[in-house]
């Protein structure tokens, strides 16, 4: 009777106790106030501070998403993502994304915004900012055709390898699936590699006015969401090794391949947009 008792009889995740939580918010807190204080060092009397303020709070936030996701990889080995649980997952991960695309919205937005229209009320200062052309006066911007197209066809061929890799752990083809997330990973860092060796070589810098603000926040958080990704995929790879995904069960890989597609999807709207029409 006692081991009825305890019995689950539903195909729920009922999680167990948890800190990561409360320390995930504590270093949110951190992270934040360390944030404030290098960009306001004012606020405690001070002229400067070191970048270093942001430190412990980044290191927490690190910190907890490593263990916080190392127990939920332990909670799927152990059972107890069911269909319904993964379900779940799924449309979690679906929002994730939808919020992200809001994000490069607003992104989107600033740079047609200052590239598009024309105020007659505020000439003077749009004319200020943009020098009444677009790129503004004395911006040389990048040649899209150059760096940029090469970029590009470094993330669509990592599209089609990280596809090769789903198509493969669906077919139960174990060494296809590693042959497929290695090639991804290395087109990541590719990538990555690329776009700081063009920045390094930018003719305009991040403060420079409008454009490059724009341009800068657009294209710099598109490349962090790379570097996030291609961790997401190394991460996946290691579990690929370690015989963590079979071809029904393998959500962890679905969730990194959804958000490999969307970076690829949101570089090709920078390209055309930023870098081709805005350049």
């Amino acid at each position: 009777m006692s081991g009825d008792h305890h019995a689950v009889n539903h195909d729920y995740h009922l999680v167990n106790p948890s800190p990561w939580p409360a320390v995930g918010a504590l270093g949110g807190f951190v992270l934040a106030m360390g944030a404030v204080i290098f960009m306001h060092p004012d606020i405690v009397g001070a002229e400067s501070v070191s970048w270093a303020v942001v430190l412990p709070g980044f290191a927490l936030v690190v910190l907890t998403m490593f263990l916080w996701w190392k127990d939920v990889v332990k909670e799927s080995l152990a059972g107890d993502h069911k269909p319904v649980v993964q379900l779940g997952l799924r449309y979690g991960m679906a929002l994730f994304i939808a919020s992200e695309v809001m994000f490069f919205a607003a992104f989107f937005w600033a740079f047609f915004d200052a590239s598009l229209y024309f105020d007659e009320a505020k000439q003077v200062v749009r004319t200020e900012a943009t020098g009444g052309t677009w790129p503004p006066a004395g911006v040389v911007p990048f040649d899209a055709f150059s760096l940029p197209f090469m970029n590009t066809l470094i993330l669509l061929l990592s599209g089609c390898t990280v596809t090769w890799a789903h198509h493969a752990l669906r077919e139960g083809k174990r060494d296809q699936l590693v042959h497929g997330l290695t090639l991804t990973v290395l087109l990541g860092i590719a990538f990555t590699s690329l776009q700081a060796f063009e920045y390094s070589h930018a003719a305009f810098g991040f403060s420079d006015g409008i454009y490059s603000s724009t341009f800068y926040m657009a294209t710099g958080f598109h490349g962090f969401h790379v570097l996030v990704g291609t961790i997401f995929l190394a991460v996946c790879l290691f579990r690929a090794k370690a015989g963590h995904f079979t071809p029904s069960h393998h959500f962890g890989f679905e969730a990194a391949a959804w958000y490999w597609h969307f970076v690829d999807v949101v570089w090709l709207f920078l390209f055309v947009c930023v870098y081709w029409w805005g350049g």
